[in-house]
């Protein structure tokens, strides 16, 4: 059997990889070992850059079940430590809380809408590859069999087969010193307090509602759901706990009360929630922060926690992957149809390795934050008084939201290589919302120049690249607070190629537009 891509991995990141190379005319087939989509909730929502590009490719309003667009929250938390977004005036910082099964199951929804071919109970075994492609060993429940692709790409997790097979060394640092305990669970209603929707727990006192609070003995969080059960969790820097709990056993809700009592130093009763389960109880001991030496093997790449694995504080698992998903697809599909230019596909691992290395030193840091010890209580004492500066809470807002990123992409403009504003045009038939025009996953020509004149400058790449002559009713000249733009190429990622800022470009901005669409998007078709 032939295919173009094989995908081994079925979780979000592969499923979103799926569809990306589905936009883009590739028709990838899926593998994933397990027989059915897992019950497991690995992750609780959305935090960062992705939920707006998931908007970007019409997948928000599935999940959120509302047709209203992203909208930031008036806070967070970094380390355990408050963060008070309300005094930023463009706050990056977005958030959907839905759980990973919902996540998984829109996804999924999506692909198969697309035509992608998912095959469960099947799993990669072995691979060999060449100049040509690679051939991928597979057990199924037929049996073995064997598929021919031109690129594999692994989105199996962080202990990822793909990754072993193809001889990718995984660095890091392994440590074994804390416990975290997580369960979905109800607690009295009379402890709930009914303005913060926090906690006010006899002997200890008020706990607000989702944010990591951290004590001398551990940290402890309280997250009600809307819909669904509340989780409560723990963390605790001893594998000994109070020597009765055995680690190689199933966790139990006692496990984590006598948890909760450790960290607090007071009783919270919790009781198993009503309804259909599975629930979440779950305990993980120790933790990885690990960084593949490279995301690529010849025609073999890795996608999400097969390339990188870090803390959870702070939610950046998904929001790192998926957006691995949405750079890789589209250059992967460029190079299966021919017209990717040289180093194209190298640029996946140039600019997402950066963004990866990134949310290790943040997640790293706020780790370092909650620990216990005198110490670490003073250093937090100050670094909430550096929290207190709005520059310092829009630079770590940034560095959550992965919004700080800008790829080395070259061009003079403060936009070039930045992720493209949200933008309301109008194409004359009325306001159009830059996510609208961005759901096909094609590269965009936005021309914002009085008398759309750009139109001519897209001759040899019309069948890649489509413009789009508008204007932005606010104001054309002020449409971002870095600079103003008249005209923005757009990749398919939403990360800008080139822009302008001249009402009338002349003949060296056409020339330089042309080289990005070059850079980018292949020769023209008139040179190819």
């Amino acid at each position: 059997m032939n295919v173009d891509v094989v995908i081994a991995g079925a979780g979000p990141n592969g499923l979103m990889l799926a569809c990306e190379l589905s936009l883009a005319g590739i028709r990838p087939l899926v593998l994933e070992r397990l027989p059915e989509p897992t019950e497991e909730n690995r992750a609780n929502g959305l935090v960062g850059q992705v939920v707006r590009m998931l908007d970007r490719r019409g997948l928000h309003r599935r999940l959120s079940g509302s047709p209203e667009p992203p909208r930031p929250g008036p806070s967070f938390v970094f380390g355990a430590l408050p963060l008070d977004l309300s005094v930023l005036e463009d706050n990056p910082l977005y958030g959907l809380p839905v759980p990973q099964r919902r996540i998984e199951q829109v996804l999924e929804e999506r692909a198969v809408e697309l035509g992608v071919e998912i095959r469960r109970s099947h799993e990669l075994t072995g691979l060999t590859q060449d100049d040509d492609g690679v051939s991928a060993d597979v057990s199924g429940p037929d049996g073995p069999y064997r598929v021919r692709a031109r690129y594999l790409v692994g989105a199996d997790g962080g202990r990822s087969h793909t990754r072993k097979l193809a001889g990718i060394d995984f660095p890091g640092v392994t440590r074994d010193d804390t416990v975290h305990r997580t369960a979905q669970a109800v607690v009295p209603a009379a402890l709930v307090d009914p303005a913060t929707g926090g906690l006010d727990v006899p002997g200890y006192g008020p706990i607000p509602p989702f944010r990591h609070h951290r004590t001398e003995r551990g940290m402890f969080v309280y997250a009600p759901f809307p819909s669904r059960p509340a989780l409560v969790g723990t963390t605790e820097w001893s594998t000994a706990g109070d020597g009765a709990e055995a680690f190689d056993a199933p966790m139990t809700l006692d496990d984590l009360r006598l948890s909760v009592r450790r960290v607090l130093g007071a009783d919270l009763p919790l009781a198993p929630p009503d309804g259909p389960g599975p629930h979440m109880l779950r305990r993980l001991v120790g933790g990885n922060t690990r960084l593949a030496d490279r995301f690529r093997a010849g025609r073999v790449l890795l996608l999400g926690d097969a390339a990188h694995v870090h803390s959870a504080m702070g939610g950046p698992g998904l929001n790192l992957g998926l957006q691995d998903a949405v750079n890789l697809g589209w250059k992967l599909a460029a190079e299966v149809h021919g017209w990717a230019p040289p180093g194209m596909l190298d640029t996946y691992e140039s600019e997402r390795r950066p963004a990866a290395e990134r949310v290790i030193t943040q997640t790293q840091a706020q780790s370092a934050l909650v620990a216990p010890g005198a110490e670490v209580t003073a250093l937090r004492a100050l670094f909430a008084e550096l929290l207190a500066d709005r520059d310092a809470v829009r630079r770590v807002a940034e560095l959550m939201a992965g919004a700080d990123i800008r790829y080395d992409i070259g061009g003079a403009h403060p936009l070039t290589g930045r992720w493209a504003p949200d933008l309301t045009l109008d194409t004359g038939s009325g306001p159009v919302h830059l996510a609208t025009l961005t759901e096909n996953a094609r590269p965009l020509l936005l021309d914002l120049t009085p008398d759309a004149s750009l139109a001519g400058a897209l001759t040899g790449w019309q069948d890649r690249v489509d413009a789009i002559p508008a204007r932005v009713p606010e104001a054309a000249s002020a449409v971002h607070d870095r600079a103003p733009v008249t005209a923005l190429l757009l990749r398919p990622d939403c990360y800008v190629a080139w822009a302008s800022d001249s009402p009338n470009p002349g003949a060296h901005e056409r020339a330089a537009l042309r080289a990005a669409l070059t850079q980018w998007f292949g020769a023209p078709t008139s040179r190819r």
